[in-house]
């Protein structure tokens, strides 16, 4: 290779460095979530953590906590699955947190109905997870 490909190389690689281009975005804050499988249980997480509570049927109320000041809710959805025959309550709801600031607050969730025409049983109309921030 001569020195003027050598030279030539040399600016394309520094020229390559230099780019606009900043890359792969940074990571956001980190994310925990709970679904049905938590009811009942206590989470720890720091300041910042973002939680997100996904129950996988429509009949649930979005999840909703007792002390905005530590969990400073962000956004609820409701997304039915696009195959589920009327009345029949597949899909998903689905809350968003923000551990804001330390403390102790529960998250909770209710339904009455699990199937069209079907009530739920004493142990599966509730969802309760208390979250310690700090």
């Amino acid at each position: 290779m001569t020195v003027r490909k050598l030279a030539a190389a040399a600016l394309l690689a520094l020229a390559a460095g230099c780019s606009s281009n900043p890359g792969p975005a940074a990571p956001g804050p980190p994310a925990l979530v709970l679904d049905e499988h938590a009811d009942g249980t206590t989470v720890r997480v720091a300041p910042g953590t973002v939680i997100r509570v996904e129950l996988h049927s429509t009949y649930w109320s979005p999840a909703a906590g007792d002390s905005p000041r530590t969990l400073r809710p962000t956004a609820t959805a409701t997304t039915p699955a696009p195959s589920c025959r009327p009345g029949g309550g597949c899909g998903q709801v689905t809350a968003g947190f923000l551990a804001a600031s330390p403390g102790t607050a529960r998250l909770s969730a209710h339904r009455t109905t699990c199937g069209e025409a079907l009530a739920c049983p004493p142990g599966q109309r509730a969802f309760t997870v208390t979250v310690t921030v700090g």
